[in-house]
């Protein structure tokens, strides 16, 4: 009997034993399988990231701008080659009215001036269009025009009753003469006078056609004879004179054309498709200036306003195989310029370059583009606002 219950100890004690190495070896086992599944989780995650954080650093700087959109922005693209380049003098300048293309409008009796019909600044006017009216009612001296048609009609009758006479030889030759004199005085003076006169005062007139460069006086004022009533300039050749600095005399003589920018419109204008040329350049600077003047003449197509100050940009001696990009390629950003390079039909790349002399037109570029480079030379602006909108966001590296 106790070796039946000995042995049915000892069994219940083997039992126990196999259950808890099983148990044991059960929860090892489990546990090594979740410390692999993840680390192979983790090491894929992390290498999937990386491929993708690598993948997104390569096209960080592409700029995604889709064809249709480009198009509908006005952007344009266009294969830089070296090309020839002419050295640029940068400057001021001012146009001025050519000689003979300008008159200006006198008083042709003393009086008061009054506007009968409208007259502005820049209107087109005719040869004998009336410009200003003077009136010399309730003056002291009268009107001139009923003195000269007084002293006129007098004088005639004198030289008709002596032209009698002097058949006669009531009269001298002498005297006869003299009323002959008078009279001739006086009708070209009444002539003069009542060419353009009515029961309002003297009309005077545009002495060319062309346009209205300045009104002189106002309503109401006084004028005597011979003072300037209104300037009429027919802007058919101009002048543009620029100032240009003493330390660019020795290349004065290179100087072959030049470009300038009106401050009223912003655009630039070549004087070699206005017809222009050089007349002259100064041989000494001005007794109170540092500047020597360079003078061009050119045809002015109804755009260019005389007096106006401008920025000119001369052009001298050639240089050949220069990269060089019109402005509208360049864009700014805190004094450095940048282009926008075409990678593909749809991807552009924001550029850094480094400028050179600039004729106004163009630009002389030194670092930063190459030939064979597909630049963006119109709407570079449109693709910048593309970069703004399209950045591909930063990625973590949090797991």
């Amino acid at each position: 009997m106790k070796k039946i219950i000995f042995v049915g100890i000892l069994g219940l004690f083997v039992l126990g034993s196999c259950n808890n190495s099983t148990i044991t070896h059960d929860e090892h086992s489990h546990e090594a399988i979740d410390e692999h599944d993840h680390e192979t989780t983790d090491e894929h995650h992390h290498e999937t990231t990386d491929e993708h954080d690598h993948a997104a650093e390569a096209h960080s700087d592409e700029i995604i701008l889709p064809k249709a959109k480009a198009e509908a922005s006005g952007v344009k693209v266009s294969v830089i080659e070296p090309a020839p380049f002419q050295q640029v003098i940068k400057t001021s300048g001012q146009v001025l009215a050519a000689q003979g293309d300008e008159s200006v409008a006198v008083a042709t009796v003393s009086g008061v001036v009054s506007f009968r019909r409208k007259i502005t600044e820049g209107m087109s006017v005719g040869n004998g269009t009336p410009l200003v009216t003077i009136s010399s009612k309730n003056i002291a001296d009268g009107d001139p025009v009923q003195r000269a048609r007084i002293a006129y009609e007098v004088s005639k009758k004198e030289y008709e009753r002596m032209k009698e006479l002097v058949k006669t030889q009531i009269v001298s030759d002498k005297d006869f003469a003299q009323a002959e004199q008078s009279y001739e005085n006086a009708r070209l003076s009444y002539e003069a006078l009542s060419k353009n006169h009515s029961d309002i005062g003297q009309s005077i007139t545009a002495p060319i056609a062309g346009y209205v460069k300045s009104i002189l006086v106002k309503e109401g004022d006084y004028v005597t004879i011979g003072q300037p009533l209104v300037s009429v300039t027919q802007n058919r050749r101009l002048f543009l004179r620029a100032e240009v600095s003493e330390k660019y005399y020795p290349y004065l003589r290179t100087i072959s054309s030049a470009n300038f920018q009106t401050p009223y419109n912003n655009r630039m204008y070549e004087l070699k498709a206005l017809n222009g040329k050089l007349l002259s350049f100064g041989k000494a600077a001005g007794d109170n200036s540092f500047y020597v003047p360079v003078t061009f003449e050119f045809d002015n197509k109804g755009e260019v306003i005389p007096g106006s100050f401008v920025e000119v940009f001369l052009l001298s001696s050639t240089m050949e195989n220069v990269i060089s990009l019109p402005r509208t390629a360049l864009t700014e950003e805190q004094g450095i310029f940048f282009i926008y390079l075409q990678l593909d039909e749809e991807g552009y790349k924001k550029q850094e370059v480094t400028i050179g002399a600039d004729n106004g037109k163009s630009v002389q570029i030194l670092t930063g583009v190459k030939a064979g480079d597909r630049v963006v030379t119109e709407g570079a602006y449109q693709v910048r606002l593309a970069s703004a909108s399209n950045a591909i966001p930063a990625h973590s590296h949090e797991h």
